[in-house]
């Protein structure tokens, strides 16, 4: 049986009319991409951050980025704390890239996405990839049409993962993940960020059998004992397995369920602080939704009780709200850690081994660079923009190259040559930038997309 058929908790169905070249009509996109049709996506539910603050954030989040080693070995909280505030939307490709590792990955496997890229793949996958291509973020501009760019380069992307891991293949929870991080990154990274979540944030829960999700699920329901009585009362009174109602939470990292700015900001603390992240955000809608005798008097049973959790009201959802209840959440990678063993105990009482002998989880960004160590050139940024400040103090070789530069000068006046000023260009321009000096690039085909090497992250 395909995995796309065992992860039938997935509701992943695309909604009707949602193809933009079947409606035959524009409509407006909001500042994330979304039409008007995407109601669940809205930005309205955005906190709002004055453009002093947001550039203030980029120039910090650059400098970060710039000695991104020091910076993880020696100010991890600092790095925690920003993440927590939400990553300035301009930098977030990059900063996921260098969070998970991917850009790592990337360096030491040069070439590896293209060569997985040009081979044709296993037939039995690409078809099924296919077939999900159209269902991933329909009202969002990138994927709307079909056969499009975005639609192209997520299969790339998903055909690519199966080449790279042929014993694990695909699952239909992968492509949401995918599509999310394509929206802020060109596909080589994009791919090796997916790598990273697949086998270091959320090890074999992609793979046959989805025990690993499955294993969560029972630590989630421990957990949230501790953190709702009640909400954990009310579901074992029901029998009501956590599978049924976390497995799209956690699978899709929350892509499919909450507002796109909530989205975002647990997206930017996930890649940091790894997968308690998820916890939280579960435990917090859970108890949110449960955790009262009030809230419980409409579900008394346990179908009432999904249509609440498949609806979950949006002031609980609301990306300031949410971030703060996540952030004094009292559940430590210890904690999940402590309920994963008993929970194995127990599932080898009742079910023997695990199919599935994935690697161990890593928490968070800076458990895998611990792991990992990179070089300096592996971290090093390309294309590398360095500005000197003029109120910085001159080293020995700057008099040197100031008098090459003023004796150019003068055999140029002397020869009478007038040479117009090099422009300078610079290849991230700030989204509110009234009139960016990069050209147009007209995309003629997914082959033909924004290289890593040229940029990034897409602004």
């Amino acid at each position: 049986m395909a995995k796309t058929e065992q992860a039938n908790g997935l509701n992943m169905g695309v909604r009707k009319g949602s193809d933009p070249e079947l409606n035959g009509s524009a409509e407006q996109v909001d500042k994330y991409g979304f039409t008007g049709g995407a109601q669940r996506y809205s930005g309205d539910n955005a906190e709002e951050i004055p453009i002093e603050v947001l550039r203030e954030r980029e120039a910090k989040w650059l400098e970060m980025l710039n000695s991104w080693d020091k910076w993880m070995a020696k100010k991890h909280k600092k790095v925690k704390e920003r993440c927590q505030k939400g990553i300035p939307p301009s930098l977030r490709g990059r900063a996921w890239l260098y969070l998970t590792g991917g850009k790592v990955k990337r360096e030491q496997n040069k070439r590896k996405f293209q060569e997985l890229d040009n081979q044709p793949g296993d037939p039995k996958w690409v078809d099924i990839i296919e077939r999900d291509l159209h269902r991933q973020f329909p009202f969002h501009e990138m994927f709307a049409a079909r056969g499009g760019h975005g639609q192209q380069d997520l299969f790339r992307v998903l055909k690519a993962y199966t080449l790279h891991r042929p014993e694990e293949g695909y699952c239909q929870a992968q492509a949401p993940i995918a599509a999310v991080l394509l929206m802020h990154m060109p596909a080589e990274d994009a791919f090796w960020v997916l790598v990273q979540i697949c086998e270091k944030y959320l090890p074999g829960y992609y793979s046959t059998k989805l025990e690993a999700i499955q294993l969560d699920g029972e630590i989630l329901y421990a957990l949230l004992r501790r953190v709702s009585p009640v909400a954990h009362r009310h579901l074992k009174k029901h029998k009501l397995e956590p599978v049924l109602y976390m497995t799209e939470w956690f699978m899709c990292a929350f892509s499919r369920t909450l507002p796109w700015a909530s989205v975002l900001r647990v997206w930017d603390m996930f890649l940091c602080e790894g997968v308690k992240i998820l916890f939280r955000v579960g435990l917090v809608l859970l108890k949110y939704t449960l955790g009262s005798q009030e809230k419980l008097k409409s579900c008394q049973g346990l179908y009432e009780t999904m249509e609440l959790l498949r609806a979950i009201k949006t002031q609980y959802m609301q990306e300031g709200f949410l971030a703060h209840e996540i952030i004094a959440l009292t559940v430590s990678e210890k904690d999940i850690e402590k309920e994963h063993h008993a929970q194995l105990r127990r599932w080898k009482e009742t079910h023997g081994d695990l199919h599935c002998k994935s690697p161990p989880r890593m928490h968070g960004a800076k458990a895998i660079m611990k792991a990992e160590p990179p070089s300096r050139q592996d971290l090093k940024q390309m294309p590398t923009i360095i500005v000197k400040s003029p109120l910085a103090p001159k080293t020995d070789e700057e008099p040197a190259e100031a008098e090459r530069e003023s004796r150019k000068t003068e055999e140029k006046k002397q020869n009478k040559m007038i040479v117009p000023p090099e422009e300078t260009v610079n290849p991230y321009p700030s989204p509110s930038d009234p009139s960016p000096l990069l050209k147009p690039l007209t995309i003629q085909g997914s082959k033909e997309s924004l290289s890593s090497a040229e940029h990034d992250t897409y602004l």
